[in-house]
């Protein structure tokens, strides 16, 4: 089993590298499934239905979200509605959408699972009890359990790889928007990253327009973040084979397309 997972797709230009780029990555590295965080993807804040379907339709088979998640509120019309989309799970009960879903893959099944940090974030539940809890239910079924951790501090995505080492397939960070090069499998057999990255901007400052984001540095004044036009643009992901049988990794590989990068087939 071979997963291939984007991260933190933002606004248009994160769109478009996710267009080219995606046929390009499933032929090199032929993954039996493929995972886009979305959180960012219109305008840099939430998501729409119509991107949604367009990830889909371009060979994404799930897609995760984080704490921008209710940012655009044409979400709470169709979220209820699509299978394959999965929010942080534990947003208190009651929250629209879901944060476990199954998917059939050929023979297989795959379980993923989006979980939202609390340092720096807004309080919500405890992540590592939830996470029990869903890994409880996921395990009953498949043992191919993805988790995507959106969360802010490097400290607290490490303890949550820990927590769950040799208990599910693999725990990807997102939401800092850059890569991190601590991939590695754990003891136990957990594929693991701290930030996959972001997919958007090469040129901005974690797909923000940089005049603006230095202007709030140099001032402390209120800016309106935007995400810049760019014509430079990057994608960051990352691929991870899983042993058929047991479902801990065998390989976690990052991948990352910019100026100073190309693809390479």
């Amino acid at each position: 089993m071979n997963l291939l997972f984007i991260g933190d797709v933002v606004g248009s230009p994160g769109r478009d590298m996710v267009k080219e780029f995606l046929p390009k990555l499933k032929e090199k590295y032929r993954p039996n499934f493929t995972i886009i965080n979305g959180e960012n993807a219109a305008g840099g804040k939430g998501i729409t239905e119509k991107i949604y379907r367009e990830f889909l339709s371009q060979g994404a088979q799930a897609v995760t979200l984080g704490n921008h998640a209710w940012d655009n509120r044409e979400i709470f019309e169709f979220i209820d509605s699509a299978k394959n989309m999965i929010r942080p799970a534990n947003f208190p009960e009651g929250t629209p959408g879901k944060g476990l879903a199954f998917f059939k893959v050929n023979e297989f099944e795959i379980a993923v699972m989006n979980l939202q940090g609390r340092t720096f974030m807004s309080p919500l539940d405890c992540p590592f009890r939830k996470a029990d809890e869903l890994v409880q239910i996921a395990r009953e079924r498949t043992p191919f359990i993805f988790v995507d951790f959106h969360a802010e501090v490097t400290s607290e995505k490490q303890a949550m790889g820990w927590y769950l080492d040799g208990r599910v397939s693999a725990v990807i960070g997102t939401h800092t928007h850059v890569q991190t090069a601590d991939n590695r499998i754990l003891p136990g057999g957990t594929g693991y990253l701290s930030d996959v990255g972001m997919t958007g901007p090469y040129d901005g400052i974690l797909g923000v327009d940089r005049e603006l984001v230095l202007k709030r540095f140099l001032t402390s004044l209120p800016v309106r973040f935007e995400v810049p036009k760019s014509e430079r643009n990057q994608l960051s992901a990352v691929y991870i084979e899983l042993d058929r049988k047991t479902g801990l990794a065998k390989k976690i590989e990052p991948i990352q397309i910019n100026d100073d990068h190309p693809f390479y087939s």
